[in-house]
């Protein structure tokens, strides 16, 4: 058979015996990515400390450059997120875009989060193990939803 039957034959086959490309690492490097920020978000949002803080590695490090937050440790984040008697009042994190490089396992998400006051942002997370080892953010405060946020730029 020449390669253009062969063609012809997986495409109306729908695809069989190899026809479709496989998934990769990489989708799965993905898969794992987004599953461990949406976990983590939920935990906030349920004011789950230790659920969040098992989201980290045990040696992550939690910054805000230039260091206006720096935490060392999935413990020291544990209390940072409200530790055994939770925070005072509820948490809300919504990501809005997220991607992973796969290359470097270095993923990123705009975010909205309220606490108190409502601040949209962006984080660069590195992670480990399907873990995040790095978490870098950087954010401004805002009372403006995210769409009148974004609204000069939206995509």
């Amino acid at each position: 058979m020449t390669s253009r039957p062969l063609l012809m034959l997986c495409l109306l086959l729908g695809g069989g015996w190899g026809c479709t490309p496989s998934r990769t690492s990489h989708d799965s490097e993905d898969a794992a990515f987004r599953k461990v920020m949406e976990e983590l978000a939920d935990a906030w949002n349920r004011g789950d400390a230790r659920a969040a803080a098992n989201c980290f590695t045990e040696d992550a490090v939690y910054s805000e450059p230039p260091d206006r937050q720096l935490f060392h440790g999935r413990d020291a984040l544990f209390e940072f997120f409200g530790g055994d008697d939770g925070r005072a009042g509820a948490m809300q994190m919504e990501w809005h875009n997220l991607a992973y490089n796969p290359e470097t396992a270095v993923g990123f998400g705009e975010f909205s989060f309220t606490y108190g006051s409502t601040s949209h942002g962006i984080v660069a997370v590195k992670l480990r193990d399907a873990k995040i080892a790095n978490w870098r953010e950087i954010f401004y405060d805002s009372e403006l939803s995210w769409d009148a946020f974004v609204s000069e730029n939206p995509f």
